[in-house]
């Protein structure tokens, strides 16, 4: 018998009426002969009515009194909807997180899930029983059985757990809006609904604020190969098919304290090409790019630095194949690339080394885990490696290195994060066998307008700096999103420095400041830049691997709207640009515009 979980947020369920039609909805899905678990969240606004209540007693109330607390929406819900499918004449039974044996940490607020006792479960689906769980709970799995919530999100994470656990057919997310859409409707009226998306695709969109799916979520659906769909409440429409690949074998104990890192991956086939001092100006990238694409050429990585007075530099790697091509586009280009900073105009300079290879880690168990990438730029620095360029991804972080190193590395890196697989060589195209049809180069466009930047000047360029700031920042509990290395070597003191920049949240740019301030005196850099006012702009697709042109159409889409460029990073399905917050919303409806994702019809959001 198929049996599918499925799962309805807060505003599915949100008055009597709506519960009434969801189980409607669900009593359909049993009487076709599913086998059907139900995850429902808090209704409508209970969870802030909670929240208001606990501040009105306190203004630091305890994170275990909070769980207390907050997991009793959940059990409002469950119990209302099982009534209603009772009356419906659906035999169904109510379960709280610990009835149905979702065991997790004894971390208040933001618990991972250990493991899921299926056996309770079971004995009811084998009487014909929908079983309705709270979601966004479970109990500890200490002596004292504490009642843990899992924290933001914690709904979906539980929906699709139970899934994985019971090894469901199909798991299903129930939501106010129909599907996944290339953007936020609320800034790109038109945008368009996906009819699928790969799990890689959507770790990265979701990291970027699209808030349909919480990336713990995707994250236990990727890891275990769970079928997952994101649907309306309001309608019968397909939604968006999310494909995960074809899972490893994995325990199920220990369900999301899996390994952060299950792979390390390696590339040798590749060269970089820097431009030095080309000036800071909207279009430059449009023009390299424009033209790289022309020549067919197909670009991996790409870092543009910070601005150094009115100039900064450019950085891509290529295919050593067609080296010859992007050397003589990046050659030709730098005669124009000229500055007017001084009485005397200084030429960009082209820099070529054929003797790279770019080493990564990969895994979905990373995600929102501080420190992964400090461990990485440690154990490089360990073996005397220097990292050359840095590029991160959701589920990856990328280091450009010597080839000489690689070897060395990759021993390392397999070493430090326990990989007793052979290190797989980098794809060069798309593998598209789990999907229905050709995955698009760009599948979404983001827009993120909660982060900062922070920038420290001149670091000394050797093995294990970057291991002493953002292992520090570790420390400090900061995550870090795009981490950008500058190309131009400035000599200070004698000793030959880089810029190293990155994006984290500005709720976490102030303490970081002040960590990287210590550290920078005590090691010697320069000063720290803290830049608030920036939006970053994304685009994501699996299908940009192999495919020239992408970088070049987004970075003309700005151009066109004489938007500059502050910075990029690219990872393999990602390119990243910060641009001012001013002109964040015009290039997302710019960019999203460039790549067709528009539909015919307006698509709006349920408040």
């Amino acid at each position: 018998m198929v049996l599918i979980v499925q799962k309805y947020g807060g505003t599915s369920v949100g008055s009597v009426e709506r519960i009434q039609a969801v189980a409607k909805r669900v009593r359909k899905t049993a009487k076709l002969g599913n086998n059907v678990v139900v995850v429902v969240s808090a209704m409508g606004k209970t969870t802030d009515t909670l929240v208001n209540l606990a501040r009105s007693i306190s203004a630091s109330p305890s994170r275990r009194e909070m769980d207390m607390l907050l997991s009793t929406g959940e059990q409002v819900s469950i119990a209302l909807l099982s009534m209603a499918l009772q009356e419906l004449g659906q035999p169904a039974i109510s379960l709280t997180g610990a009835q149905v044996g979702i065991v997790t940490e004894a971390e208040h607020s933001r618990a991972r899930i250990l493991q899921i006792k299926t056996q309770r479960i079971q004995r009811h689906l084998d009487r014909g029983e929908v079983i309705v769980v709270a979601g966004f709970q479970g109990i500890s799995s200490s002596n004292d059985l504490e009642i843990t919530t899992l924290g933001r999100g914690g709904s979906d994470t539980s929906a699709v757990a139970l899934a994985a656990a019971l090894g469901a057919n199909c798991c299903e997310i129930y939501t106010d809006v129909p599907g996944i859409l290339t953007t936020d409707p609320r800034l790109v009226s038109d945008a368009q609904l996906m009819a699928e998306i790969t799990c890689d695709e959507m770790l990265e969109l979701a990291s970027l604020g699209a808030k349909v799916l919480h990336p713990r979520a995707v994250e236990i659906a990727r890891n275990y190969g769970v079928p997952l769909v994101v649907r309306s409440s309001w309608s019968e429409d397909p939604g968006t098919k999310v494909n995960s690949p074809i899972p490893m074998p994995r325990s199920l104990d220990g369900l999301e304290i899996t390994k952060a890192v299950d792979g390390v991956v390696y590339d040798i086939d590749r060269a970089k090409v820097a431009l030095l001092r080309v000036p800071d100006r909207p279009g430059v990238a449009a023009n390299l790019f424009g033209e790289i694409a022309r020549q067919n050429v197909d670009v991996d990585l790409i870092i543009q630095s910070i601005h150094e007075g009115n100039t900064n530099d450019i950085a891509f790697t290529c295919l050593k194949g067609e080296l010859n091509k992007a050397e003589a586009v990046a050659e030709a280009i730098a005669p124009v690339l000229r500055t007017s900073s001084s009485a005397v105009a200084e030429e960009a300079e082209v820099i070529v080394d054929k003797e790279i290879a770019k080493v990564a880690i990969a895994g979905a168990g990373m995600i929102g885990r501080p420190g992964i990438a400090a461990k990485m730029f440690k154990t490089l620095a360990d073996e005397g490696v220097n990292i050359e360029m840095i590029s991160t991804s959701e589920v990856q972080v990328s280091c450009v290195i010597d080839a000489e190193m690689c070897d060395r590395a990759i021993a390392a890196l397999s070493r430090a994060f326990e990989i007793n697989s052979s290190p797989l060589q980098l794809p060069h195209s798309t593998d598209e066998s789990h999907s229905s049809t050709v995955i698009p180069a760009v599948r979404g466009v983001a827009l993120d307008r909660n982060q900062a930047r922070l920038a420290i000047r001149h670091v000394s360029d050797r093995p294990g700096m970057a291991a002493q700031i953002f292992g520090l920042l570790a420390e400090k509990n900061i995550s870090v999103d795009t981490i950008i290395q500058s190309q131009r070597c400035r000599i200070i003191k004698g000793i030959p420095t880089r810029d190293i920049a990155f994006t984290l949240a500005q709720t976490d740019a102030e303490v970081g400041r002040i960590a990287l301030e210590e550290l920078a005196a005590t090691i010697g850099c320069g000063e720290i830049l803290v830049n608030t006012e920036i939006a970053k702009l994304s685009i994501v697709g699996a299908g940009m691997i192999g495919k020239p042109g992408v970088a070049a159409r987004f970075f003309a889409a700005l151009a066109q709207e004489k938007i500059n460029i502050e910075t990029i990073a690219t990872s393999e399905i990602k390119i990243s640009c910060l641009v001012a917050t001013e002109d964040g919303v015009k290039a997302l409806q710019a960019v999203h515009k460039a790549f067709g994702l528009a539909g015919k019809e307006a698509v709006e959001v349920s408040s």
